[in-house]
């Protein structure tokens, strides 16, 4: 390799200049093509950036127009002369580039090459690219050229490192203020919806295709979107999706951040996820779920830097969880205790007080006789004792029960009389007579409930009701369940396969099924009252 000459030196240190005088990647690795053209007088120069799997990831070219750049169209992928550089990352030195057999010619369009001047640029003993020049101004490459690109290559390779660097650092900081973005939102509880608040901003951080949260569900292999931000964002949410029994070992057992080539998940609209972070979310010592940054594209795969900054981010997710669910909670227990407090003041003062003037109208009922005013006040009394029973209902409601295990039949009727306000399209009423939970336990109240059940749905399917009550008494050895509605009528009870049912719980039980038992025979008014009435006696001999 002959030594540089005098200008050569010059014409070295101004392209050195003109390389390290930038940070920003994209500019420096123009920067570097230009200079290099410009140091040895070539036609064509261009830099081909490895990708992480072989062939190039980018070509940044200098010396052609844009109509030549689009007559040749694709850009090159690695192949001939560039591909053996990529294999072989040791200069090549050609006069004439069709005398190496290597050679796969030019491009249809490409203007003509003569001598080739390929390079080797390394980033700490890391092949980063090539650089590749052609066609000398004034004849073929010399020994000179060659030290002199060499010697700018291991410039460029530190300016490349620089510059990477410098974007690494610019990227900390951007991931540094989300962090603490997050957590001025997480402390002061204004940010409702954390957890999609943590998601966006991963997403535009990590410069992804879509970021989502999947939480494990109840089908094995299958994960839940619980929340989603990126391709498709708006479907996604509470969509389950397959995954692999590696994958998702890997994911949630693992509680360890991981890169992955290639995460095998394909979203409902068909996207196929590639290379992806998946970041365990550790609340209370177990993954609660996983934080996926994923992108599309196969040749673009994420670094360890992008992981660590999104582990770190995913601690935040995890405080945004523990959070949700602390403020859930909350929520829950002061629910919990304005509804104790209601029922008490319900039970300790408004009942109370009703009952009193119930007493008190009753004893000026009985100085009046048998006058109508009398019979009108004892009439006023009765519906006194029915608002206070409702009133004990709803106080029933109010009331959790003691324990999810010790559930009464009460507390069961009335979450059944919620559940099927759905299909009603309003909230049956319910009332409850005498000591139903003592009495009504076990099989029987499994019975009760089914008849209710039974009832109230054909109500539903049939009736086109506006108004259902269900009322549950036990007194006088019998728990009585009457079920009525304003509906159409209950038509043929025969073909009823529900009705069926209702009658042989209650043959079995030794009671009675009644329909409308309070009709006068030719009563055309419309509604449905059933009466289920089997002996409570019965229920315990059976135990």
């Amino acid at each position: 390799m002959a030594e540089p000459s005098v200008k050569g030196l010059e014409a070295l240190l101004k392209a050195n200049h003109a390389v390290v005088e930038q940070l920003e990647l994209p500019v420096v690795l123009e920067r570097i093509v230009e200079a290099a053209v410009e140091l040895v007088g070539a036609d064509y120069g261009a830099l081909g950036v490895i990708a992480a799997h072989g062939g190039i990831d980018q070509f940044i070219h200098v010396g052609m127009d844009a109509a030549a750049v689009e007559r040749i169209g694709r850009l090159p992928q690695g192949r001939g002369l560039l591909g053996a550089l990529i294999d072989d990352p040791h200069p090549i030195h050609l006069h004439r580039i069709a005398d190496d057999p290597r050679s796969s010619g030019v491009p249809a369009g490409h203007p003509p090459m003569g001598g080739f001047l390929g390079v080797p640029i390394r980033v700490r003993e890391q092949v980063y690219g090539n650089l590749y020049l052609s066609n000398r101004g004034d004849g073929g490459f010399d020994d000179e050229d060659d030290g002199l690109v060499i010697a700018l290559a291991a410039t460029a390779g530190v300016a490349i490192e620089n510059a990477r660097l410098f974007a690494e650092t610019k990227r900390r900081q951007a991931w540094s203020a989300a962090s603490a973005e997050i957590t001025s939102a997480l402390l002061s509880g204004e940010q409702s919806d954390s957890m999609a608040l943590i998601v966006d901003r991963v997403l535009e951080l990590s410069r992804a295709d879509i970021v989502c949260v999947l939480m494990p569900s109840d089908r094995p292999q299958h994960l839940v979107i619980d929340v989603a931000a990126g391709i498709g964002d708006g479907d996604l949410a509470g969509i389950l999706v397959p995954v692999s029994p590696e994958n998702a070992t890997r994911m949630l057992e693992g509680r360890h951040p991981e890169l992955l080539d290639d995460i095998d998940i394909t979203l409902p609209n068909g996207v196929e996820l590639g290379p992806a972070m998946a970041v365990p979310l550790i609340a209370a010592g177990r993954a609660e779920g996983v934080l996926v940054v994923a992108r599309t594209d196969p040749a673009h795969g994420f670094t360890t830097a992008d992981l660590e900054m999104a582990a770190d981010f995913a601690g935040q997710a995890s405080v945004a969880m523990q959070l949700a669910k602390a403020r859930a909670d909350q929520q829950r227990l002061l629910l919990l205790e304005d509804r104790g407090r209601i029922a008490r003041d319900l039970h300790d003062h408004v009942i109370q007080q009703i009952f009193g003037t119930g007493l008190e109208l009753q004893s000026i009922a009985g100085s009046l006789g048998g006058t109508p005013a009398a019979a009108r006040l004892h009439e006023s009394v009765g519906h006194l004792d029915a608002s206070i029973s409702q009133i004990r209902t709803a106080i029933f409601a109010l009331s959790p029960p003691a324990s999810e295990t010790a559930t009464g039949v009460r507390h069961s009727i009335l979450d059944l009389a919620t559940e099927l306000a759905a299909r009603l399209g309003f909230t049956p009423h319910v009332s409850f007579s005498g000591p139903v939970d003592l009495l009504v336990t076990d099989d029987l109240a499994r019975d009760v409930i089914a008849v209710i059940r039974e009832a109230v749905t054909n109500t539903a399917k049939h009736a086109a009701a506006a108004r259902t009550s269900v009322s549950v008494a036990a007194a006088d050895g019998r728990v009585v369940v009457d079920v009525t509605d304003d509906g159409v009528g209950i038509g043929d009870p025969i073909r009823r396969s529900g009705i069926a049912n209702i009658a042989r719980r209650a043959e079995k039980r030794g009671g009675t099924l009644e329909l409308d038992p309070e009709r006068a025979e030719g009563d055309a008014s419309t509604g449905t009252h059933l009466r289920w009435a089997v002996p409570f006696e019965l229920a315990a001999e059976r135990k």
